[in-house]
Parts: structure tokens; C-alpha cells; sequence
């Protein structure tokens, strides 16, 4: 049964596109069918674990043998790889399924359904590896399926160029991670997790010079296996390329942002906690980095038109909320956000691509409303997104994100004590953006000019059971798993999957601080109504002033077009030099332009002598034989 969850989506993947001409559905079924299969097995899987406590590694094959460094191709399972297994599995079996209704109209169907499952079977890959090197092959797995699927229109260029720009920002991320496998095998002598991580107490301690610095051996390694992950979870600095992905389809988006490829990050520091837990400098550095990108992407979110890239950075928001609770210790807690999350995000991407679908392809918010009674499903199910999004009360994201802002309190620390204010700021932040988008869309007047109100419609039922369930996710998730994840026997749960150096505090929170999040995520509401229904002249009028804020948070705090000024002109202009003075100058001039230049001038200096009259060719005739006859004097 593991077996058969790992690769049926990569038999899915390879029948869907050698056979995507037999029939007209022909792919779109088949790759559906084998990930939803394997969802079913994923989620039995979970609850026996739950249940009977029944997990194991199976053993796929030796994948490489030298001496005695060994790295097998295995399935492991364990209580957080089975978390992960219903997140990715369950979320992707119900984005195979919209795709078909989504993608009706595509010509290149086939191909679309093969990388979606080829994209799973990397992510599943990755989870259920036992060693780095089989986590690095999946790693590298899903990057490169996400520069196919954010690529998949081709013929576009900003596609092209967003394909790109995510391949790119994740080489320097990859870079690190590997950074970190090479030493992890060079002073452990393993790359295999259960080795490499009983070995990180023996050193602890042990030091090493680095660019002409000593550090801690354990703090270069997980601040090398975090940059890494910042450069798959998109967080601040490795960021640009995530609201640039929006250019893929929505189906892609949806995967990309809600279960698998940006999940990577915080999954590796999770899996990677007996390592992190030896390291409080590469904590704080996760910390900090965590707070920084849930503040930055809800702030950026707020003046955003484009409804997918208001949910992309709705999820770089999250994901850094995730890292600042793991980097505070409360790795099971990041787990259950994670968790929850995917169901509330992938919900959104999917009512946004609804009503992408509604609007012919429109995704400017300043171009829609009204629409509420147009598109009433559609309606309910972003309705329920935006809830659970925001934490409101009794909805997944009320019981996940506010216990990540509670255990940083209880953290005690000056930099726990901080990244709790900023969670509660982003969670006021992150209400007001979501309820702008949520009231721009379907409230107010209708703002479209070219395609009528007439004209939209709801979604085919193909696209809207996929909603239904990830609905159901959203609302109960939270409250049905809380006590298992995060309760007073989680420990119990998460057994060794999740190392826990210290006892995680369960002191008593004061009232006022588990009120004032629900209470601003309450109030936001009616402040984002009146704002954006009631009176939007207000809005804009703030926009007219010459404050710099909306213009700053506009261009994304100008971190483009930083790295545009520090990066990208200085690499085309020393490559355009080398282009110029190298390539150009130097190897094309001597090299194969020089060369075929001598040939042509010799071959016209001999052609010359062709003249085709008798006594030119009976002189040279002589003419040699009077060398050779000297040749044989001379010698």
C-alpha cells in the first residue's frame, strides 16, 4: 500500500500523457483516478497511524553503494511524513479533478495532467525520504516541475520569464541545502536522517573556521538547511519569484501554494528539528525571517489588483508565519498551520480561479464586483476561504494561527515577545487584505467594461465539488485535529518524527491575549466593508496624497528592483563584456571566424592558378621538378 501511494501518480503521470490521444478525457481521468487513489490509501495510512500506532520504512531498492557510504531509495513513514502525505495527496487529487472543467478548452491537456502528477509523485518523493540525498533528489524534483507547470503557457513570454525567475531563485536555495548535505557527510560521515541526527549532539560543540571565521559546525549547517528552505517557501529575500507564478494556470498555483513545493521548506525544518533544536542562532535566524516575511507579504497584499498574486502573497504571509513557529520550538505547531492551511489556501486559489473562469480570464479585482448572486457557489465556498484565512472564530485558521501566536508568547523571550505582536499585526493585516478582495469581487457595483454581468456564470459542477470538500477541510480541520497535533498529548502523535529538546510550555495565557487576534479579525470586517463597499473614495484619495506608503508597498517594498539594480544589470554588462571582448573578440576572431577566414584567403590565392591554360601548369610542373631535383642534390 506505501508502494502504491508513492507511484501510482507516477504511473498516472506517464499512461495520462503517452495516451492523452486515445480519448478525449482519456488523461484527465486517468491522472485523477491515480491520485485520488493514492489519497485514499494516504489518508487510511494516517488514521492507522493514529489508531494503531503502525509505521515502518520500506525499502525500495539500494540506490547507491560505495564502501561504506550507502543511500537507499526508501519509503518512510512516520507520523509527520503521513501528515504530509494527506496534504499533498488530498489537495492534489481534488486540483486533478477542478483541472478537468478548468482546462477544457487547453489543446495541451495531456501534457498539463502529466506534470501535475509528475510535480506529486516529486513531492511525495521528498516526504517519505529517509536520507538527503533521496529528499534532495524530490527537491529538486518539484523544481523542476514547477518551471514546467509555471511555464506551461510557453507561447507567452511573461510565462517564459516567470519560469525562469523561479528556476533561478531556487538554484541559490538548492545551493544552500547542498552546502549542508556535503558538510552533514563530510564531518558525520551518514547522510541518512536516524544517523545524522544521533550524531548531531556529539557535535554540538564541535567548531570550524569558515571564510575566516570560526562557528559552531551545527549553526553553519542549519543556517545552510534554512536557506534552503527560504528559497522553496519563499521567504523574504528568496521571495520574487512566488507573485510571478501566478503566470501558470490556477490548477498550478493552487498545488504550488498550498501543499506542495512551498511546504517543502517548512517540512524540512521540521524533519530537520533534532539538528535545529542543537542551534538557537539559526532558530532566531528562522525567527526573524518568519516574522519579517508574514509582515512584508500581508503588507504588500493590501494594495495588490491582481486576485492570485493577493493570494500568493497571502501564502508567503503564512509560510513565514510557520517558520517563526518553528523558529521559536513549536515545530508541531508550524505542522498543524501547515496543515490547515492547505485546505483554506488551495480553497482560495481555486474560488479565485473560479472566478477568473467566470470573467473570461480577468483577474483584476478593480474589474469585477457585484457578482455575489452571478456566481452564488462560488460565492459561499470563497466566503468560507476568507474566514478560515483571517482565523475567524470556530474556522481552521482561528484554532492553527493563533496557537502559533500564543506559544511565541510563551516563548518568553524578548524575540518570542516580538514575533507575537507581529503575528497579531499580520493577522489584522491579513483580514483587511482578504476582505478587500473578498467585497471588491462580489460586492459593491460592477465594474467590468467589457464583458457584460449577463455573461458571467458559475462554474461547472466538474470545478465546484473540488470546493466543496476543501470547504469541509476549512471549516473542521482546525477543530477535529487540534488535540491530536498540538493538545497535551501531541508528543504521544508526533513520537520521534519531531524533537523536542525542551518541555513545550503549557502556561496559563492571559484572557486579554487570547481575545485581542479574534477581536481585530472580528472588527476588521466592517472597517474592510466600509472601506471598500461603503466609501472607497477614502481609499483613494489616500492613494492621491504624495506619502510614498502606497507607492512603496505598491512596487513590493522596490526588493525587485534592488536586485534589478545589484544583480541583473551588473551580471548583463559584464556579460555583454565578455560577450563582446570574448566570445566576439577573441575565441569567434582566432577561432572558427579566423580560421575559416585564412582557409577562404588560401583557397582564393590557390584558385588563382587555376587558369586552365597549358603552359601555366608546364611551368609549375617545372617549377617543382626543379625543387625536387635540388632537394635531391642538396641531400
Amino acid at each position: 500500500m506505501e508502494y502504491a501511494i508513492i507511484f501510482l501518480p507516477l504511473i498516472g503521470s506517464l499512461i495520462g500523457y503517452l495516451g492523452g490521444s486515445i480519448t478525449k478525457y482519456f488523461s484527465e481521468i486517468t491522472t485523477s483516478f491515480f491520485v485520488s487513489l493514492s489519497a485514499i490509501l494516504s489518508i487510511f495510512v494516517f488514521l492507522r497511524g493514529i489508531q494503531n500506532d503502525i509505521y515502518g520504512n520500506y525499502l525500495v531498492f539500494e540506490w547507491i553503494s560505495s564502501g561504506k557510504f550507502t543511500a537507499n531509495w526508501s519509503i518512510n513513514i512516520d507520523p509527520l511524513s503521513s501528515v504530509m502525505l494527506v496534504v499533498v495527496t488530498f489537495v492534489s487529487a481534488l486540483v486533478h479533478i477542478y483541472s478537468i472543467g478548468y482546462m477544457s478548452h487547453d489543446p495541451h491537456k495531456p501534457r498539463f495532467m502529466s506534470y501535475l502528477s509528475l510535480f506529486t509523485f516529486s513531492m511525495l518523493v521528498l516526504v517519505v525520504s529517509d536520507n538527503f540525498l533521496q529528499l534532495f533528489f524530490g527537491w529538486e524534483g518539484v523544481g523542476l516541475c514547477s518551471y514546467l507547470l509555471i511555464g506551461f503557457w510557453f507561447k507567452k513570454e511573461t510565462a517564459n520569464n516567470a519560469a525562469i525567475k523561479a528556476f533561478i531563485v531556487n538554484r541559490i536555495g538548492d545551493f544552500g541545502l547542498a552546502i549542508a548535505i556535503f558538510l552533514i557527510f563530510f564531518f558525520f560521515g551518514t547522510i541518512n536522517f536516524e544517523d545524522a541526527f544521533e550524531a548531531t549532539s556529539l557535535y554540538a560543540e564541535k567548531k570550524l573556521v569558515f571564510l575566516g571565521l570560526e562557528l559552531k559546525l551545527i549553526n553553519l549547517i542549519c543556517i545552510f538547511l534554512f536557506i534552503g528552505a527560504m528559497g522553496k517557501s519563499a521567504q523574504f529575500l528568496l521571495h520574487t519569484w512566488l507573485p510571478d507564478a501566478m503566470e501558470g494556470p490556477t490548477p498550478v498555483s493552487a498545488l504550488i501554494h498550498a501543499a506542495t513545493m512551498v511546504t517543502a521548506g517548512v517540512f524540512l525544518v521540521v524533519r530537520c528539528s533534532p539538528m535545529f533544536e542543537y542551534s538557537e542562532i539559526a532558530l532566531n535566524f528562522v525567527t526573524v525571517i518568519g516574522l519579517i516575511t508574514a509582515i512584508f507579504a500581508a503588507s504588500v497584499a493590501l494594495v495588490q489588483n491582481d486576485i492570485k498574486k493577493i493570494v500568493a502573497y497571502s501564502t508567503c504571509s503564512q509560510l513565514g508565519y510557520m517558520f517563526f513557529a518553528a523558529g521559536v520550538g513549536a515545530y508541531h505547531v508550524a505542522m498543524f498551520h501547515l496543515f490547515t492551511h492547505a485546505f483554506f489556501k488551495a480553497l482560495l486559489f481555486l474560488g479565485a480561479g473560479s472566478v477568473i473562469h467566470a470573467f473570461n480570464d480577468e483577474q483584476d479585482i478593480r474589474n469585477m464586483g457585484g457578482i455575489r448572486k452571478k456566481l452564488p457557489y462560488t460565492y459561499i465556498f470563497m466566503l468560507i476561504g476568507t474566514l478560515a484565512l483571517t482565523g475567524f472564530p470556530l474556522l481552521s485558521g482561528f484554532y492553527s494561527k493563533d496557537a502559533i501566536i500564543e506559544f511565541a508568547y510563551l516563548k518568553n523571550s524578548p524575540l518570542g515577545n516580538y514575533a507575537a505582536t507581529i503575528g497579531i499585526l499580520t493577522a489584522f493585516l491579513t483580514s483587511i487584505y482578504s476582505w478587500r478582495l473578498f467585497f471588491k469581487v462580489f460586492h459593491g457595483t460592477y465594474n467590468n467594461k467589457i464583458i457584460s454581468i449577463k455573461e458571467t456564470h458559475e462554474s461547472p459542477l466538474i470545478m465546484l465539488i473540488p470546493l466543496l470538500f476543501l470547504s469541509i477541510g476549512a471549516i473542521f480541520s482546525g477543530y477535529f485535529f487540534k488535540s491530536i497535533f498540538i493538545g497535551d498529548h501531541s508528543v504521544d502523535f508526533w513520537k520521534t518524527s519531531i524533537f523536542f529538546l525542551s518541555e513545550i510550555k503549557s502556561d496559563v495565557i492571559p484572557l486579554w491575549f487570547l481575545l485581542i487576534t479574534p477581536i481585530l479579525v472580528v472588527i476588521s470586517v466592517p472597517i474592510s466593508f466600509y472601506l471598500y463597499v461603503s466609501n472607497p473614495k477614502l481609499i483613494e484619495d489616500f492613494k492621491n496624497t504624495n506619502l510614498p506608503l502606497y507607492e512603496f508597498l505598491l512596487n513590493k517594498w522596490y526588493i525587485d528592483e534592488l536586485y534589478d539594480k545589484i544583480f541583473v544589470r551588473p551580471a548583463k554588462k559584464i556579460g555583454s563584456f565578455f560577450w563582446k571582448k570574448g566570445d566576439v573578440g577573441i575565441i569567434d576572431k582566432f577561432g572558427p571566424d579566423g580560421i575559416s577566414k585564412l582557409i577562404k584567403i588560401i583557397s582564393n590565392k590557390t584558385g588563382r592558378l587555376q587558369t586552365g591554360f597549358i603552359y601555366d601548369y608546364a611551368f609549375v610542373m617545372l617549377l617543382g621538378l626543379s625543387v625536387l631535383l635540388t632537394y635531391l642534390i642538396l641531400k
